[in-house]
């Protein structure tokens, strides 16, 4: 691990809080909720200065793990015209929505820029295989193939394609390979069905061979083909852009229904050491790949920030959702404290996290 990837990871962790609060200090402006503080970073103030205009107090805090905007009206009971209670629901999840979504938005923008970098465009038209490639073996892909479905889920470029078939093809373990009208079991290598266009006609192969590595307690497909590049267009770099971004948040949101599931392991999952290890291990010299990371981590805290538990914004969403189906507001006191013990096991799924990744760079 060196400086230059810890500066980097605080650059990008920095930047990206950031944008997610103020996606909702500006939504919080444009609806006249009284604002408090805008904290970027968590624990005891490095910076503070309150706006003489305003009276919003703009922080910067000691840990960079976060940050918050501190609302009138947020979390408890006030009478305040202008508190965060005595808006309409609707504009209360714009408001919470602003911070997952600026993430998501902003991924999309680097998402444009890191297309315009590459030169081109990637299709999902196979022009050859790597060597020692299976997924070319009879009766399976072919050169001119034109990928659209892996597994049944739909694909539209090279990225969208690499992550399907990377990490949406299921458990190696659950799968069997059929060769000559017989079923076996595989050991590396996992049966994916695609659908292809080939010669103008819409065709789906069964059981296409990939082989399959395992890292972290997850297992993988390896993508030995290499698809076509076409030229930019303007189009065409938006059209990506926004197909990649959301391949993106499929990739992430599936993650999250693994971890779920069980199909991950705590191994899997990092916390800011293990993304400066990362970050480390990619050259950082080339700015595309810190553009890359940049991209996965602005869609992944949106994403995740999305997921209906306590203190985060998918929590406050899930109230909100409630408050207009029932039509009336939770009690604060018991929404408070349920934020509060999940803000708790927040703080300690992080430590686990970041004591695991500590350990494991140790180790190395």
């Amino acid at each position: 691990m060196t400086i230059r990837a810890v500066l980097i990871t605080l650059v990008i962790f920095g930047s990206l809080i950031f944008v997610h609060e103020l996606g909702h200090f500006l939504f919080a402006r444009l609806f006249h909720v009284g604002v408090q503080e805008f904290a970027i970073g968590m624990g005891p103030k490095l910076l503070s200065k309150v706006s003489k205009k305003s009276g919003i107090r703009y922080s910067l805090r000691l840990l960079p793990i976060g940050g918050y905007v501190s609302m009138e009206g947020e979390d408890e009971e006030s009478q305040a015209p202008n508190a965060f209670n005595k808006k309409p629901v609707w504009q209360r999840l714009l408001v919470v929505l602003a911070g997952p979504f600026t993430n998501v938005l902003v991924g999309f923008l680097a998402m444009i820029i890191l297309i315009l970098g590459t030169g081109y465009l990637t299709s999902s038209t196979i022009a050859g295989f790597s060597d020692g490639a299976v997924s070319c073996a009879d009766g399976s892909l072919e050169q001119g193939d034109k990928i659209i479905k892996v597994d049944g889920k739909r694909v539209f470029t090279g990225t969208g394609l690499l992550y399907a078939v990377m990490f949406e093809t299921g458990e190696a373990e659950n799968r069997t390979l059929t060769f000559g009208g017989t079923a076996t079991e595989t050991d590396g290598v996992l049966g994916v069905d695609v659908t292809v266009i080939r010669d103008g006609e819409k065709i789906t192969l069964e059981n296409v061979p990939f082989k399959t590595e395992s890292q972290e307690g997850v297992t993988t497909c390896v993508a030995d083909f290499i698809v076509y590049a076409t030229p930019l267009t303007f189009f065409g770099v938006i059209r990506q852009s926004f197909c990649d971004a959301m391949a993106t948040v499929r990739l992430i949101w599936q993650t999250l229904v693994n971890l779920v599931r069980g199909s991950y392991g705590l191994s899997a999952v990092s916390g800011p050491v293990g993304v400066t290890e990362a970050v480390s291990a990619v050259d950082t010299h080339d700015w595309l790949n810190v553009l890359y990371l940049f991209i996965l981590i602005s869609v992944n805290l949106g994403v995740c920030n999305l997921i209906p538990f306590p203190a985060l914004d998918g929590g406050r969403i899930l109230t909100l959702l409630i408050e207009m189906i029932i039509r009336k507001p939770l009690n604060r006191k018991i929404e408070g404290l349920i934020n509060y013990v999940g803000l708790i096991i927040l703080f300690a799924l992080m430590i686990v996290i970041t004591g695991k990744d500590v350990i494991h760079l140790i180790k190395k």
